[in-house]
């Protein structure tokens, strides 16, 4: 099978794990999950937007790093605490250490060339918008064991004996979600 492969790196990127919702220390999940993949998706064609709980175009991706930094991030709480005293209102704040990747390379594999074409004219982002990652030139043909060599980690989208839980996905009533993840090469400063 032929695929159609746009490149896509940025400076930084963070991939929230599911199950980090309030931890304060947190580092970046090294795969894609199939809401993250399908949000990607949806962002790159937005007439699919209505499609819930499919993938249609993206086949499969691969995703390396340099390293990972932790960085510390300030947030408040969303509840107000009445200061009687200074008769002021505030909201508590904490510290939250992520570990985010550097230097990000994304590969997303797609089987129809114009749908190919169409992404690597756009940036994406993995979780959070401001972690952009941008299309490195145009999409390149490429054969399906050539790209089972490219470094990275892909989670394989499967449910069986040897898939594992990763989330729950959002776009499609937040139904579990379960994958196989493939190492190939030396997928962090392997690029």
């Amino acid at each position: 099978m032929k695929y159609y492969v746009v490149k896509y790196t940025g400076p930084f990127g963070f991939i929230k794990p599911w199950t980090a919702v309030r931890d304060t220390k947190t580092f970046s999940q090294q795969f894609l999950t199939p809401s993250i993949v399908e949000g990607i998706e949806k962002k790159l064609f937005p007439e699919l937007l209505l499609d819930k709980g499919k993938i249609s175009k993206i086949v499969r991706y691969k995703l390396c790093y340099v390293s990972v930094s932790v960085q510390q991030e300030q947030t408040q709480s969303r509840g107000w605490e009445n200061k009687k005293q200074t008769k002021t209102m505030v909201r508590s704040k904490s510290i939250l250490e992520r570990g985010v990747m550097l230097e990000p390379v994304l590969l997303l594999a797609f089987s129809n060339e114009d749908d190919a074409q169409k992404a690597a004219t756009q940036h994406i982002c993995l979780c959070r918008n401001e972690d952009l990652l941008l299309p490195m030139g145009d999409a390149e043909p490429m054969e399906e064991l050539d790209f089972d060599k490219e470094f990275g980690f892909e989670l394989r989208f499967e449910e069986n004996e040897k898939a594992f839980l990763v989330g729950f996905n959002r776009f499609d009533e937040t139904k579990p979600m379960y994958g196989r993840l493939e190492i190939t090469g030396k997928p962090v400063s392997g690029m």
